[in-house]
C-alpha cells in the first residue's frame, strides 16, 4: 500500500520510507554503542511495534533476543487513563537482562510509564525504551525515554505500525490522518 492508495485520507506525509529508515539505521548505531557487549532483549508493544522493531532489530549489529508484550489501557475513545491490562505478557524471564521496549509512538505516556515499572519488578539489569515517535506537548506523566525517532506535533497519525480502527498499518511512510476520516 502507498500513498496514492489513501491519498484523500491524508493531510500529508510526515516522513518517507527513506527518512525513517534513515532514523532507525541512527537509532540502532546509537543503541549498538551503549550497549556494547551485552545482549539485548527487544521487547515490542503489540500491535503498532511490529514495523519498528523489525526493522531495528534487522539493522542492529548487537546479538538481541526478542519477546512481545500485548496490553490495552482503559479509558474513552482514544484517551488513556493509564490503567492497564495485559493481554499478552513476555515469555521470557527478564532477571537479569538488559531490556530495550520497542515502541511505535509515546502519546499521554500513561500506559508506557506502566509497562516500564512493571517489567523493572521483575528484576532486569536494565530497562529502556526507544521510541519511533514521541508526541512531547501529549505527554502526561514524565518518563525517561533513552532513544526518540522524531518529536512530532500532537496530530493522528497513521502508517508503519500506526493506526486507525486497525486500517493503514501497513503504510510504509508514516503520515497525517484527514480529520474526515476520524471524526
Amino acid at each position: 500500500m502507498d500513498s496514492n492508495d489513501v491519498e484523500s485520507d491524508l493531510k500529508h506525509v510526515l516522513f518517507s520510507k527513506e527518512q525513517i529508515q534513515q532514523r532507525v539505521n541512527e537509532l540502532a548505531a546509537e543503541i549498538d554503542a551503549d550497549y556494547q557487549g551485552r545482549e539485548i532483549l527487544l521487547v515490542g508493544v503489540l500491535k503498532g511495534a511490529v514495523m519498528v522493531m523489525a526493522d531495528l532489530a534487522r539493522a542492529l549489529h548487537s546479538h538481541i533476543t526478542m519477546d512481545w508484550m500485548a496490553v490495552s489501557s482503559y479509558g474513552s475513545g482514544t484517551q488513556s487513563s493509564g490503567v492497564v491490562r495485559i493481554l499478552k505478557d513476555l515469555e521470557t524471564d527478564l532477571m537479569g537482562k538488559h531490556v530495550l521496549i520497542a515502541e511505535d509512538i509515546i502519546d499521554s505516556g500513561l500506559t508506557l510509564s506502566w509497562l516500564k515499572a512493571n517489567l523493572l519488578s521483575r528484576g532486569p539489569a536494565s530497562v529502556e525504551i526507544c521510541t519511533l515517535l514521541r508526541k512531547p506537548d501529549a505527554a502526561k506523566v514524565d518518563i525517561d525515554v533513552k532513544y526518540v525517532g522524531f518529536n512530532i506535533p500532537n496530530e493522528f497519525v497513521v502508517g508503519y505500525g500506526l493506526d486507525f480502527a486497525e486500517k493503514y498499518r501497513n503504510l510504509d511512510f508514516i503520515g497525517t490522518l484527514a480529520p474526515h476520516v476520524y471524526e
